[in-house]
């Protein structure tokens, strides 16, 4: 997991001209969310059996915007080599992951074992999470 404020990875923002999907989301909106992230899944090839692990880990994600960052969150998807990337932002206040012996606390990690890459931003313009899943299998 990348953790740096300014990311090496290539892939966190879309490319000129790539085709962008966008979803506002409040914490009711959850369903909708994971609604969003199996059709976009569906989109892109994405085999059958890596589409539940990848809507965990965009749930967990976009959770963890909606109850810890700020009231409403925002998910955008492209596709960059046959790969699906998924970007959660919220405009809240960075705060460390769960303390040891926690019972909660855990989605970004799972989203990290379930990513094949995570790129985590933070700074005074809010909270931004960058996931990368292969496309088709």
């Amino acid at each position: 997991m990348n953790e740096d404020v300014e990311p090496q990875s290539g892939y966190t923002s879309p490319p000129p001209g790539a085709p962008v999907k966008t979803l506002r989301f409040r914490l009711p909106d959850l369903p909708e969310v994971r609604q969003f992230a199996e059709e976009e899944a569906r989109g892109v090839g994405m085999p059958e059996e890596a589409i539940g692990d990848f809507v965990i880990a965009v749930n967990e994600v976009a959770t963890n915007a909606v109850t810890h960052g700020a009231d409403d969150g925002r998910m955008r998807t492209w596709v960059i080599s046959g790969d699906l990337i998924v970007e959660v932002h919220d405009e809240g206040a960075w705060k460390p992951g769960p303390m040891p012996g926690a019972v909660g606390g855990m989605g970004l990690w799972v989203a990290r074992l379930l990513s094949s890459d995570l790129t985590l931003r933070v700074g005074s313009g809010g909270s931004t999470v960058i996931m990368r899943f292969p496309g088709k299998g």
